[in-house]
């Protein structure tokens, strides 16, 4: 299982939110390229990137953070926020991102999706599963629909889902844990999904629990910019894995 630490973007700085809440963001660098590079100095090799300006605006905002990160670091980014057209979906691609991950599209526009998918392939395409109660929740988590997770994971991965990251919106920056309970859930219904974990993780433990149940990743945000997981802990459980 790797470990994926996230930056959120807001008018170009690095924030956290709690519960997605906008009101709730906390700016801790204005320059996110810098907290990138120390993520890279510390053998970190991946980065889930979300343009939260994009996710409200229905459109990709800070595609220059993304570009900037992309040509300045080795970091293997997943871009997230805003993609709702394969005009953002080209931009994100042509600005360096290794991955995109459609969030509220693959709910309000299924064909879409699919579509990317199938041209894009498996390995480019992450599908955001943002979960309140069990149910998707899409527009920056602003709306809860009825669609069930398992009903939503199961028809994508009969078109050829590969990769998923799950929120868990009531565990999001609130430092209480990750949804284990949840994902372990979701493994035992679905086979061979990569899942990645997001939402809650407060400390190295629970990185070694979410590994132990057969997750794929996880990404970690709050608990790295509030000092509950340091880079070193981190590197530490890279270079056990090798």
């Amino acid at each position: 299982m790797i470990i994926i630490p996230a930056i959120d973007i807001i008018e170009g700085k690095c924030v956290r939110l709690s519960q997605g809440d906008y009101h709730s963001q906390k700016i801790y660098n204005e320059n996110p390229l810098e907290v990138a590079q120390m993520f890279e100095d510390m053998g970190i090799k991946h980065l889930h990137l979300v343009d939260l300006d994009g996710a409200k605006a229905n459109h990709v905002v800070n595609w220059k953070v993304l570009e900037k990160i992309a040509t300045i670091t080795n970091l293997q980014i997943d871009f997230g926020g805003g993609i709702k057209s394969e005009k953002d979906l080209q931009i994100v691609f042509d600005c360096g991102a290794h991955q995109a991950t459609a969030g509220s599209i693959a709910i309000k526009n299924r064909d879409e999706v699919i579509r990317w998918l199938k041209k894009y392939g498996k390995e480019k395409i992450i599908i955001g599963a943002d979960v309140y109660d069990k149910k998707i929740a899409v527009s920056g988590w602003q709306e809860i629909t009825e669609k069930d997770i398992f009903e939503f994971l199961n028809d994508y991965m009969q078109q050829g889902m590969k990769y998923c990251i799950c929120t868990d919106i009531s565990k999001d920056g609130m430092l209480q844990g990750p949804s284990t309970e949840l994902y372990k859930s979701i493994l035992t219904e679905i086979n061979n999904l990569k899942l990645i974990a997001s939402g809650g993780i407060s400390s190295i433990n629970d990185i070694y629990v979410l590994k132990e149940n057969g997750l794929y990743a996880a990404i970690i945000g709050k608990a790295i910019y509030e000092h509950k997981i340091s880079l070193i802990d981190i590197k530490n459980y890279h270079l056990q894995l090798n």
